[in-house]
Parts: C-alpha cells; sequence; structure tokens
C-alpha cells in the first residue's frame, strides 16, 4: 500500500462544499497507480468560514480518503513541527507540500522560510528515512499581482525551494519540485484571487500527477477534465 500525505495550507485543506484538489488527486491515483495506494494524514475536515474552524466535513464527494495534513492559516513554520509524527503516525511514503504564500505573507520572509522548508525535510526523514517528497513552488495570487515587494519574495523563496530541494534530494529520499501550473488564471481558476475553484484544484493535482510521472514513472500524466 503506498500511502500519499497532502500537506498544505487553505489551498490544501479546502472549505466547506468543494471537492479539494486532494480528491482530484485521489481520482487520478485510482486511474493511473498500478497497486493499492491510498491518502493519509492525521486530520480529514474542511474548514467552515461561518464557524471560522476546521470542523466541516461537507465535502463536495466525501467517498474518498480523507487524510491531510492541512491548515487554513497554516504554513511551513505551523507544519515542520508536525510532519515527523504525522508522517510516523500515518505510515505516509510520500509527501505532497503546497506551502509557503501563509508564511510570505504573514510569518518569515523568503530565506526564512526555505530554512524552514530544510528543518521540514529533516524532521520527515528522521521520521521515515526513505520518505518521498513532491513540493509544488508557491503559486502566485492576487496579492502579488498588486503587491510588488510580496511578489519578489514569492518569487525569491521559489528560487530558493527549488536550490533546496536540489540540495537536500538523495537517492534513498528523492524530492522533487513540481513546476506550477503554465496555465494557471487566477481569475479563471479560482474563486478569489487565491483558493482554488473546480479548474483550479484539477490543475494543482495535475502538477503533483506530472511530477511524479516525470520523475519518477508514478502513475501518468494527468489528463482530467475540469468539471
Amino acid at each position: 500500500m503506498l500511502r500519499f500525505m497532502p500537506v498544505g495550507d487553505s489551498m490544501t485543506i479546502g472549505s466547506a462544499g468543494e471537492h479539494t484538489w486532494r480528491y482530484r488527486m485521489w481520482q487520478h491515483l485510482c486511474g493511473t497507480h498500478d497497486g493499492p495506494c491510498t491518502l493519509v494524514g492525521p486530520r480529514e475536515t474542511l474548514y467552515d468560514k461561518q464557524a471560522e474552524a476546521p470542523v466541516s466535513y461537507a465535502y463536495a464527494d466525501p467517498d474518498f480518503p480523507r487524510g491531510h495534513l492541512a491548515g487554513w492559516g497554516e504554513g511551513w513554520l505551523h507544519m515542520t513541527p508536525l510532519i515527523g509524527e504525522a508522517v510516523h503516525t500515518c505510515r505516509a511514503d510520500v509527501l505532497l507540500v503546497s506551502l509557503g504564500l501563509i508564511d510570505l505573507g504573514f510569518y518569515t520572509n523568503a530565506e526564512q522560510t526555505a530554512a524552514n522548508v530544510r528543518t521540514f525535510v529533516a524532521n520527515a526523514r528522521e521520521a521515515h528515512a526513505g520518505i518521498h517528497m513532491v513540493l509544488l513552488p508557491v503559486i502566485r495570487n492576487i496579492r502579488a499581482a498588486s503587491d510588488e515587494p510580496f511578489a519578489a519574495q514569492v518569487a525569491r523563496f521559489n528560487e530558493l525551494l527549488a536550490k533546496t530541494a536540489a540540495d537536500l534530494d538523495e537517492p534513498r529520499s528523492p524530492i522533487l519540485v513540481a513546476s506550477p501550473p503554465a496555465s494557471y488564471d487566477i481569475k479563471a481558476d479560482t474563486y478569489d484571487g487565491t483558493h482554488p475553484n473546480a479548474s483550479g484544484e484539477h490543475k494543482i493535482a495535475g502538477a503533483f500527477a506530472d511530477a511524479m510521472w516525470q520523475g519518477w514513472g508514478l502513475g501518468e500524466e494527468y489528463g482530467a477534465g475540469t468539471d
């Protein structure tokens, strides 16, 4: 059984009524992975905007493995202390990580965030020496479109993320950096300039899927629709 753990912020946990890119990834894996697999993580809920808390199970389609390690307003800073226990407890094999936007927006600069990536990787490997990781660079959002200093931090962090991954990559515990979806449009693929709608969910799932196919020969290229 191959266990994938989605790790992320509000774009990964999703909110009440959504499918989430986690669901789209699960659908893709079911159709392309040659062998048993599942999604794991210590959390299962969506974020409830009315309650302002991650207490909702109102998925658009709840019939999939809903485990994850994601949180609304959480970033590398928050997940780094949690990842070791999560990997150990859930016996994760592959981490699908989408973090950084909240860090750069509120907590740490590009260099500090990259330092947290290093600690995150070390903590994950301490829990499972053979852990595989796919890291998605920060996708520019509506703030980056109008805030030049923030946009510069996003660009700088994405450069550092690639360098950090290359530096830490090793055969026993490989690290891939996914390519951000080239066609991702904050007007067409989000509902508020940041959080993905259905087409955005497919494109984020596709970024992870294509990285694993191209880098490891796992699954196939992402070919889902945009329903």
